[in-house]
């Protein structure tokens, strides 16, 4: 049993872990796309690119965010 709680605290480390760097990527992604926008930089193309990366992290940040949160039925 002892092992099992063990298993599960390692996955929600690594669930949090990945989170916050997912979190930090969109970021990163979120300032590189405003100033490429912001000086004329870049083809519209790489925009939409870091655009849907970006929106790639986001979904998989939600999945995270929703592992990490219990079940409350009210």
């Amino acid at each position: 049993m002892a092992r099992r709680e063990d298993d599960a605290r390692a996955e929600e480390l690594a669930a949090r872990e990945e989170l916050a760097r997912l979190k930090e990527e969109h970021r990163d992604l979120d300032t590189a796309i405003e100033a490429l926008e912001r000086v004329g930089a870049g083809d519209r193309l790489q925009i939409q690119r870091l655009k849907k990366r970006k929106l790639g992290l986001k979904d998989r940040m939600s999945f995270l965010e929703d592992q990490l949160t219990p079940d409350i039925i009210a």
